[in-house]
């Protein structure tokens, strides 16, 4: 079978490898449909890793994706050959003292898809996985059961949040993961959602489907514009960047008492806060790790419209195209926010 792999910074080739074939009786074979590129598989690309997360070449990512089921096991009873599914890429363990308590996403033995370390990526035609991992995603279209692991996360966020009805956010970062922020917020009640991105395509993107108000940082100050319009600040901000500057600007919005959210995946090694501020507002910062039981909870809201996501989707790549899907991502070209590549 043929499966897309890194083979140095910036670079992926197309390889042949066996097939892999089924080896327990609770095992699914999948037949690779479509796979989403992630930011975090962005960061693998550039940078050969995430924290202590080093790549050893060659090495298969990819963790966004949905399935045709190829085959199954003696005892899986809940997905059948031929069946779409979603992928929950997480492999918890169920056994430690993280995923008895109920934090399988913070597992001390969780494997996760194209993760250094862990388990090779979904960008290849054929995976085996857990049945618990495979979704039957029958009322999706394949780019939503894609879309439907990211959005699993903003969902997440915003339950860790506590946002209630007529809450004041704002989301510091306009690519899926910030989209799907805003969309969970605008579901669950928020009264304004303000939104700031440097790509002026997704910056538009947020102001059609709900936020409220929409600042560019290149063209003016965000924390001038969104204090002009919340003089007392927002009830919490979503930092979906990763960046020491976004940070600072949230701490700067957020209302005494409010929260901040992080989200996005920092390059560097450390992110500082303004203490003196952050203190004399009583900020409460909240680390966000991918999901936690989220997922199906996703696929419900979009399968049943009370969620639309489809707008993430703006660009498509054949398999023999992802080096040029990841390039393009990687520079924030051509208005891209979510690029599919197809199997």
């Amino acid at each position: 079978m043929k499966t897309v792999a890194l083979t140095g910074l910036r670079r992926m080739e197309v390889l042949e490898k066996p097939r892999p074939s089924i080896r327990s009786d609770t095992d699914v074979l999948l037949k690779m449909a479509m796979v989403g590129v992630c930011g975090s598989d962005i960061h693998y690309f550039v940078d050969g890793k995430i924290g202590s997360q080093v790549v050893k070449y060659p090495f298969v990512v990819g963790h966004e994706c949905a399935a045709v089921v190829a085959e199954v096991g003696k005892r899986v009873r809940n997905v059948k050959v031929g069946q779409q599914v979603a992928i929950e890429p997480a492999m918890p363990c169920h056994e430690c003292d993280q995923c008895t308590s109920g934090r399988e996403n913070t597992c001390r033995r969780l494997r996760f898809l194209g993760c250094p370390g862990q388990v090779e990526g979904c960008m290849a035609e054929y995976m085996v996985m857990p049945e618990k991992c495979c979704i039957p995603s029958d009322k999706l279209t394949f780019e939503q059961a894609v879309l439907c692991e990211p959005f699993a996360i903003g969902v997440y966020a915003v339950k860790q949040s506590a946002l209630v009805r007529d809450m004041k956010a704002a989301i510091l970062g306009a690519g899926p993961i910030g989209l799907s922020c805003l969309a969970a917020a605008r579901l669950t009640g928020a009264a304004a959602v303000y939104v700031t991105e440097k790509v002026p395509e997704r910056l538009a993107l947020a102001g059609r489907v709900g936020a409220k108000w929409v600042g560019n940082p290149e063209k003016g100050s965000i924390v001038k514009g969104m204090l002009e319009q919340e003089p007392d600040g927002v009830d919490i901000v979503y930092e979906c960047v990763g960046k020491q500057e976004t940070v600072d600007e949230a701490i700067e919005v957020l209302k005494p008492g409010g929260k901040l959210i992080m989200i996005g995946i920092p390059r560097e090694d450390r992110i500082s806060l303004r203490i003196d501020l952050a203190r004399r507002k009583e900020i409460t910062v909240v680390n966000v790790r991918r999901q936690n039981r989220c997922t199906e909870e996703a696929m419900d809201l979009v399968g049943s419209g009370r969620v639309n996501i489809d707008h993430m989707v703006t660009h498509h790549f054949r398999m023999e195209d992802s080096e040029r899907a990841f390039n393009m991502v990687a520079d924030y070209k051509d208005g891209v926010v979510k690029a599919m590549i197809e199997f």
